[in-house]
C-alpha cells in the first residue's frame, strides 16, 4: 500500500526511528552464509590474479557465532588458514614424465622415510639406555621388527619398485646409512647379502649412497619443498589434486 497518503515515508530508513536489528534463526544462517561468501571474495581479490588463472580456494569455517548487542547484531567467525593454488598446464615431453613421475613417488615414499629416522632414532637410544647384550639385542630387534611388520607391510606391498628403490634413498639421506648397512647393522651381514641380490634382480642397488649433489638432486629439491611447506602446493600445481595422505602412526611421525 501507498503510504504517502497518510504522510509517511516509504523509506526503510527514518531518521530519529530505531532500526530493529532480526536475531531470528534463518536471518541469522543467512547472516552467516552472507560473510562467507564475502570472506571468499575479497581472499580472491587480495591474491590480485583472481581472474587470469583458475584457482582452488581451500576455505573451512572451524567457528561460528553471533553476538547479540542491545543496537546490534555483529557475526564473529574464525577461518583457518586458506590456500589458493595456481593449476599450471601440464608440460610435455620425456624429461618432464620423468618429473612429474618424481613428484607423485615422492608424495607417496618420504612420510616413510621420516618415519624410518624416528625408527631408528628410537632403536638405537632404547638399545644402548638398556645396554643390551647380544641376545637380548636380537630379541629386542625381533620384537620392534614383528611390531613394523604389523604396521607397514600392507602399505609397503603396494609401493611399486620404482617407489621402493625412490624410499632406499630417501631412507638414506634421512638415516645417514644405506638400507645395505642398515639391514647388515640391525640384522647380520648374510640378511644384507640377501636383500642385495633381491634389490639386484630389480635393477636397484641397496650400497648406493643418496647423492643430493649428483643424480639425486632433483629428489633432494623437492625435500627442500617438503621442510619449507611448498611440496603441497607444488603437487597441486601439477595433479590438479590434493598429495595422496599416507597414514603413519603418530608414534612414528
Amino acid at each position: 500500500m501507498d503510504q504517502r497518503g497518510n504522510g509517511t515515508s516509504g523509506a526503510f530508513f527514518k531518521p530519529g526511528r530505531k532500526t530493529e536489528i532480526r536475531t531470528d534463526s534463518l536471518y541469522l544462517q543467512n547472516m552467516r552464509i552472507f560473510f562467507s561468501i564475502l570472506a571468499t571474495t575479497l581472499a580472491l581479490l587480495l591474491s590480485g590474479t583472481a581472474a587470469a588463472e583458475p584457482y582452488t580456494l581451500l576455505l573451512l569455517p572451524e567457528k561460528q557465532d553471533t553476538s547479540i548487542t542491545e543496537d546490534d547484531a555483529i557475526y564473529l567467525g574464525e577461518l583457518p588458514e586458506s590456500h589458493i593454488w595456481e593449476k599450471k598446464p601440464r608440460q610435455k615431453g620425456r624429461q618432464w614424465r620423468k618429473y612429474y613421475r618424481l613428484v607423485h613417488n615422492f608424495a607417496k615414499t618420504y612420510p616413510y622415510a621420516l618415519a624410518a629416522k624416528k625408527i631408528v632414532e628410537e632403536a638405537d637410544r632404547n638399545i644402548e639406555a638398556e645396554e643390551y647384550n647380544k641376545i637380548q639385542r636380537q630379541r629386542y630387534i625381533k620384537k620392534m621388527q614383528d611390531e613394523l611388520f604389523d604396521l607397514f607391510e600392507k602399505p609397503l606391498r603396494k609401493l611399486t619398485v620404482r617407489q621402493g628403490a625412490l624410499l632406499m634413498k630417501l631412507i638414506d639421506r634421512e638415516v645417514g646409512h644405506c638400507s645395505y648397512d642398515i639391514i647388515r647393522f640391525y640384522k647380520s651381514k648374510m640378511a644384507a647379502g640377501f636383500w642385495q641380490g633381491v634389490a639386484k634382480i630389480f635393477g636397484s642397488d641397496l650400497k648406493k649412497p643418496y647423492d643430493p649433489d649428483g643424480e639425486d638432486r632433483a629428489t633432494e629439491e623437492l625435500v627442500e619443498k617438503w621442510e619449507k611447506g611448498e611440496f603441497e602446493e607444488l603437487y597441486y600445481s601439477i595433479f590438479w589434486e590434493e598429495a595422496p595422505k599416507i597414514d603413519i602412526p603418530s608414534k612414528y611421525r
